[in-house]
């Protein structure tokens, strides 16, 4: 028995174990920090995306990295300092597309997710995100109403405009009441990203085509406006201007130091621009457009030829 015992154990000690567990070496004079789990604010990093549908607080399922409040506490994300984004839109493919881009962007969680107006405070009471990102002209006036509650209630939480409509009214309106961003849903990924960190900073951010219209109407002064018939060059709606005052090519040509030529060579080009058959037609298009209405030179031009514009051609 005693020679058995000690082959079995000769044979133990020769043969490793089946599955070993490598041993991690023990460094005496270091220890093993523990494990943090990091918690946003709002009590969860679930991997879900808080969907918010019209009249109801479903969670759907989705990539984002911040969770909606009240669930399992998550492992690694650090959603406490992701930009925290509400989207309120009322069309469905648009709002879950836009909740999508913006959640796999880094730095940024969609944390809410509505197609209705009125279930913006109840998302901004309980998520406290940095931005909201709304179209507020699918609700009649709810939208501008909601923008004005969220900039009062909470001034931390910046409201980014992201719609259709850019006429200098809607534009004035949601500044007044408190937006800082203003953007149509035409714009590239990059400056919707740009726009939604920028408000999320605390600063303005408007549109390309936006921002001069809409400092002019806040501060009373009014950009310049087009010039007349824009789709003549400076030169041809000079020419065009004189004409409409009753010059003729020969007093056109001197007054702008041209050839007789080179003025006829212009009012061809405006024709066919203005899509126009005649001078006479041109004459009436330039004084609709406000042009030719300097007094005097008509009636010189008029006696310096015995003639009104009707008679001439080019």
């Amino acid at each position: 028995m005693a020679a058995l015992m000690s082959q079995v154990s000769a044979e133990a000690q020769a043969s490793p174990a089946r599955n070993p567990v490598p041993e991690e070496p023990v460094d005496p004079g270091r220890t093993r920090p523990p494990v943090r789990r990091r918690t946003p604010r709002g009590g969860s990093a679930s991997r879900h995306l808080a969907v918010v549908p019209c009249g109801s607080t479903a969670v759907g399922s989705g990539t984002g990295r911040v969770g909606s409040a009240g669930g399992p506490e998550g492992a690694g994300d650090p959603a406490d300092e992701a930009v925290r984004v509400v989207v309120v839109d009322g069309h469905p493919v648009f709002r879950l597309g836009l909740a999508a881009l913006l959640d796999s962007l880094s730095g940024l969680g969609v944390v809410g997710v509505t197609g209705d107006v009125a279930e913006l405070p109840v998302l901004v009471d309980r998520h406290r995100p940095d931005v909201v990102v709304i179209d507020p002209h699918l609700d009649g006036g709810a939208g501008v109403t909601a923008v004005r509650d969220v900039a009062s209630r909470h001034p931390g939480t910046g409201v980014l405009v992201v719609t259709m409509l850019d006429d200098d009214e809607s534009v004035v309106a949601l500044l007044r009441a408190g937006a800082r961003g203003y953007l149509l849903k035409r714009a590239a990924p990059a400056e919707l990203e740009r726009a939604v960190r920028a408000v999320a900073n605390g600063e303005v951010l408007l549109g390309p085509g936006i921002a001069g219209r809409a400092v002019g109407r806040l501060t009373g002064v009014r950009t310049s406006a087009p010039p007349p018939l824009p789709e003549l060059t400076d030169r041809e709606r000079e020419v065009l201007d004189l004409v409409a005052q009753g010059l003729t090519n020969v007093l056109v040509a001197r007054r702008l130091g041209l050839s007789p030529k080179t003025v006829r060579n212009h009012l061809s080009t405006v024709l066919h621009k203005l899509q126009v058959s005649d001078r006479s037609e041109a004459v009436r298009r330039a004084r609709q457009a406000g042009l030719g209405q300097l007094s005097g030179t008509r009636g010189a031009g008029t006696a310096a030829t015995g003639q009104g514009t009707s008679g001439l051609r080019w």
